[in-house]
């Protein structure tokens, strides 16, 4: 808060016996609000503002019988300043204890006039009393605004930031993420997960490529577009420079001539909060949090998720909320509960929304009723096992990234066709 913001005495007393009216008249959960308010406001302690509301009398100040003077004269003021100044105005709790010191110092080097008297006073002055003098203190040079929040990249500036709406309503709409395999230490090359979930749907599609650089993010675009069997609208990602480089988007914008980019808002994670949940179940909750960092790990993990593509996107039920009530709640306030539709796997939900063409849904269909789930559970289990059986990179030793791209996912031909990039309106 501003030094000119802060309530003196007087004004804390005026303000609380206004708030005790509507105190008294208010219920106990109302209570409760007004004493949350009184706190942020005064900074008094909760108790004492409860007595103070109970005892009328207690928010009368009482006159002193004599006012008291100036403890600290302009003498110790200026010399309080000049240290200020000369360490760079630290906070009154880091000033206070070199005081004295300080002013000796400044003594020997003929820049500040000291006695006996002056050295006592700036030995015993109080924490509070140094914050009070150093919050009426002009600051000769103001600081530059370095702590601030780092400027955007260019591309990124041009991209509005948002959230995509829950209830979207129809498919295509993809929230993206990056998943770390990184380990302990995030230094040196190692494995991400490029996950992207469409947010009406469900429907997941996950890819594993080594290091970050833009070719094999390109790739991993590449290898997803070609997978999803319905049209896409939209790309959401976080603010990453892995997503908004120039590369990057001038490859959307080849390809996805008349989709949306989006991006989330810095630090509101939950504006991806679709991707975030799918981060946990589809990745950590089987992959785990140990560091990935070879070429062979990488190829053994895209083989897990191209069953776990199959396992989650024909098997696994999605919930989607499909209404939000405010219910009345004591106080006049009002509690959210969320109403679920019944729970089905995003390929139910696609054929119901019509957008698959009619041969590669049938494909789809075919390729579930052909799956045993429990089977394709324990290849991937076993899938696992096997890529934690893989020793990691040899220190000193360069992976080659090229070796894992251009490697097309395991699926029928009639479910990759090329119809993913065009565009129904």
């Amino acid at each position: 808060m501003h030094p000119e913001e802060k309530m003196n005495f007087t004004e804390r007393r005026k303000y609380l016996a206004l708030m005790r009216r509507r105190y008294l008249e208010a219920s106990r959960a109302e209570r409760s609000g007004l004493l949350d308010e009184m706190e942020a406001v005064t900074r008094f302690h909760r108790k004492y503002l409860i007595r103070l509301m109970q005892d009328p009398v207690a928010l009368q100040r009482k006159p002193r019988r004599r006012e008291r003077g100036p403890v600290y004269g302009s003498n110790v003021r200026a010399a309080v300043s000049l240290i200020a100044r000369a360490l760079d105005y630290p906070a009154a709790e880091r000033l206070q204890p070199v005081l004295r010191p300080m002013a000796l110092l400044l003594a020997q080097q003929g820049l500040l006039q000291v006695d006996e008297d002056l050295l006592n006073q700036l030995e015993v002055i109080s924490v509070a009393t140094t914050r009070r003098i150093l919050d009426q203190l002009p600051r000769d040079k103001p600081r530059p605004a370095a702590s601030g929040p780092r400027p955007h990249p260019a591309p990124l500036l041009k991209i509005p930031a948002g959230r995509i709406p829950w209830n979207i309503g129809e498919p295509g709409h993809f929230e993206i993420d990056l998943v770390h395999h990184c380990g302990l230490s995030a230094s040196g090359e190692y494995i991400y997960t490029l996950v992207m979930v469409d947010v009406d749907t469900g429907w997941t599609e996950l890819r594993a490529f080594l290091d970050r650089s833009y070719r094999v993010v390109e790739d991993a675009f590449r290898q997803v577009f070609r997978r999803i069997p319905f049209s896409i609208r939209e790309l959401h990602p976080d603010n990453g420079s892995e997503f908004f480089n120039a590369h990057l988007l001038r490859f959307w914008e080849q390809h996805l001539p008349e989709a949306t980019i989006s991006r989330s808002r810095p630090y509101h994670k939950n504006d991806n909060r679709f991707v975030e949940e799918r981060n946990h179940t589809l990745v950590r909750s089987w992959i785990g949090d140990d560091r990935l960092d070879t070429v062979a790990q990488t190829l053994i993990l895209n083989r897990v998720y191209d069953r776990l593509w199959v396992y989650a996107n024909l098997f696994l039920p999605v919930m989607r909320m499909a209404e939000k009530v405010q219910i009345p709640v004591e106080g006049g306030k009002f509690r959210t509960r969320r109403i679920y539709d019944r729970a089905r796997p995003p390929l139910e939900r696609l054929e119901e929304k019509g957008v698959i063409p009619p041969h590669q849904l049938e494909a789809l269909k075919q390729l579930r009723d052909q799956t045993n789930p429990l089977q394709l559970r324990e290849e991937i289990y076993t899938l696992i096992e096997h890529l934690f059986s893989l020793p990691g990179a040899t220190p000193g030793v360069t992976e080659n990234v090229f070796e894992t791209l251009n490697l097309p996912p395991i699926l029928p031909e009639a479910v990759l066709a090329p119809v993913t990039l065009s565009f129904d309106g």
